[in-house]
């Protein structure tokens, strides 16, 4: 029997806040790999382990583990077949992982699925995980010790040593919480130089102190 000639699809525009679109790879579907290396499923495994300690879903962390070994942009229905996944799971976690800022969308010439890609910079993405956790669990603590401090400060109930140790506690975390915001504004070169300079900035800083 004829195969009856299929006519081209008429795809509409797709909208997009990346305006960069890039080109599907001319690869054969058949030779897609479905299965990934010994070493990086390793890592994805391991990803998604470390993920799991540190409170994020486990489907989560290794989908974003997927992505960012990823060499080109991958649709959810390819991220569900490679890590054997629900597509239901894949579209949940994908959204968590935009939320978070660690993916993005990218438009894909000739093909309507959704296809998406990590970010790549490990001092960005570390950045970005480090500003989200911030936001979500260490913000709403300094908050509530705040408020605690705050009540405690009226209360003539309290035993001086306790109210020694909350204050101790307070002026600690201000210290590091206006620390944290002066380190987001210092160039992403000069921390790097700070890093690799390690315990020597310590002596540095006692060298400084000894001229005084």
């Amino acid at each position: 029997m004829k195969a009856r000639k299929l006519e081209p699809l008429d795809f509409a525009p797709l909208v997009s806040d990346i305006s960069v679109m890039t080109e599907i790879p001319k690869m054969d579907e058949t030779l897609r790999p479905r299965e990934l290396p010994p070493a990086l499923e390793q890592f994805v495994l391991q990803w998604g382990d470390m993920g799991g300690k540190w409170g994020v879903n486990r489907s989560v962390a290794q989908i974003h583990a997927l992505l960012y070994l990823s060499e080109r942009p991958l649709p959810a229905e390819e991220i569900a077949d490679r890590l054997g996944l629900a597509r239901s799971n894949v579209s949940n976690s994908i959204k968590e992982l935009q939320a978070w800022n660690l993916i993005r969308r990218v438009p894909m010439r000739g093909d309507r699925r959704e296809h998406f890609e990590a970010e790549t910079d490990p001092w960005e993405m570390f950045a970005r995980i480090a500003a989200g956790r911030k936001e979500r669990e260490i913000d709403p603590a300094i908050a509530a010790l705040r408020a605690c401090g705050a009540a405690a400060g009226g209360d003539n109930n309290i035993h001086p040593v306790a109210q020694a140790r909350l204050n101790a506690l307070l002026e600690f975390v201000d210290s590091m919480d206006r620390w944290y915001g002066q380190m987001c504004a210092v160039p992403r070169p000069q921390i790097a130089a700070l890093v690799r300079l390690g315990a020597k900035v310590v002596r540095l800083l006692s060298m400084g102190g000894r001229k005084k």
